[in-house]
């Protein structure tokens, strides 16, 4: 038998998993896989300043954007357009084997994936950056 106070407490490890992505997923069809916690799944409705993400497969998605940088990756598939809010923002796509990256306005609509595309073809959002 070994005495409680000589085991050492046990350690907290941060994996930056996204908190519920089960249930989101199971809800809204959306991958949060990790980020750091400045990019952060939010109410479209009623908001202001929020990082809009439009695809034929889920309709809008709102995020919204805190601190001076931030990251989340994620899969939203069928991804068309990003309306950006104030921060400077990047979104990275993939299409097969092929990745693009695309620098998104500020404050208004970008055409990304298959409306940037020459051969129109279906784009998974993979990673949202941003930066003040």
């Amino acid at each position: 038998m070994a005495a409680v106070a000589d085991e050492g407490p046990g350690y907290a490890i941060e994996d930056f998993g996204y908190p519920n992505a089960d249930k989101i997923l199971a809800e809204r069809g959306i991958t949060l896989k990790r980020g750091d916690g400045h990019i952060t799944l939010a109410d479209c409705a009623g908001a202001t300043d929020l990082l809009e993400v439009w695809s034929r497969a889920n309709d809008k998605i709102c995020f919204r954007v805190t601190g001076t940088t931030g990251y989340l990756t994620l899969e939203i598939p069928a991804v068309f357009a990003v309306r950006g809010n104030s921060y400077t923002t990047q979104v990275d796509m993939t299409t097969g084997t092929e990745a693009k990256t695309f620098d998104v306005n500020k404050n208004a609509w970008t055409p990304v994936g298959e409306s940037a595309d020459e051969q129109g073809r279906d784009f998974m959002l993979m990673e949202i950056r941003t930066s003040r």
